[in-house]
């Protein structure tokens, strides 16, 4: 089984390939594309995860609450936090 460490090597691997390379296809863009919106959401739920344990706020972080904060930015981000604080 593949540990943590590669699959992180592989995916700046790939990254650095289609920068240089660039991607002349259009799904290989919208993978690529999709690929750092998920990374971008992972890293803003792990700092809102961070900073917002010291308020007892956890959002956890699965492929559902990845794919919101990514797509949908800083302002998935807030959403996600406003339904665990008044919803859940």
């Amino acid at each position: 089984m593949l540990g943590s460490t590669w699959v992180i090597s592989i995916m700046v691997g790939l990254i650095i390939l289609l920068l240089f390379v660039g991607a002349p296809v259009k799904p290989l863009r919208f993978i690529a594309n999709s690929t750092v919106k998920l990374g971008i959401g992972i890293l803003l739920l792990f700092f809102l995860n961070v900073f917002g344990g010291a308020v007892g706020l956890h959002i956890p972080i699965n492929l559902f609450t990845v794919a919101i904060s990514g797509f949908l930015g800083l302002f998935g981000v807030a959403s996600l936090a406003a339904i665990h604080l008044f919803v859940i």
